[in-house]
């Protein structure tokens, strides 16, 4: 029993990390990549379709991006979702294709960049902590319902420290390594 629990504990965290790197992955750093435009969807054929899910999305010289629509049509409504999803990028339409230019980080950007990602970083600390205490609470409850015992129990919580500790472990790192991506341009 408790070894579901804390099985189920490190899945759980795992997708609390998991999580973390996809919201790094929309923080902008000074070199372009696909993942910043997964927030733009337009209106195509009456249903909000992601981007990516209609255009093909290419990273030029480290800081443009490349928009090739498979529809030609859908130019003008790629540029208004551009817009509409406030990246502050301004897209470039030359008939074939959408360029949108990153603008080079300031350091005051880099800054505000890096004290969002140390926010991101901390709500996945306190989630994982979250799951750890969810898990101490249920190995708690199965030794009061005499389903283990004193010792299972207390090595259970030991586990579920050691779990937390490596994904806080995980996330400290992932931390580190967008903070060397910012500052890196």
């Amino acid at each position: 029993m408790i070894d579901e629990i804390l099985s189920d504990a490190d899945e759980r965290m795992d997708k609390s990390v998991k999580a973390l790197v996809g919201q790094f992955a929309a923080i902008r750093s000074g070199r372009a990549h696909p993942s910043f435009l997964d927030p733009v969807e337009l209106d195509y054929y009456g249903a909000q379709t992601p981007m990516k899910h209609v255009a093909a999305i290419s990273v030029e010289g480290g800081r443009t991006f490349v928009i090739k629509p498979f529809d030609a049509g859908i130019l003008k409504a790629l540029e208004k979702a551009i817009y509409s999803a406030d990246l502050g990028l301004t897209p470039n339409n030359n008939g074939e294709v959408i360029r949108l230019e990153l603008p080079p980080l300031t350091e005051e950007n880099r800054r505000d960049l890096i004290k969002q990602a140390h926010a991101v970083a901390e709500t996945a600390r306190v989630a994982v902590r979250n799951i750890r205490r969810d898990a101490i609470h249920d190995i708690r409850e199965c030794v009061k319902e005499k389903l283990a015992t004193q010792d299972e129990g207390h090595e259970g919580e030991d586990e579920a420290q050691v779990l937390t500790d490596r994904h806080v472990e995980l996330v400290d790192k992932h931390l580190a390594d967008k903070e060397t991506d910012l500052m890196a341009f």
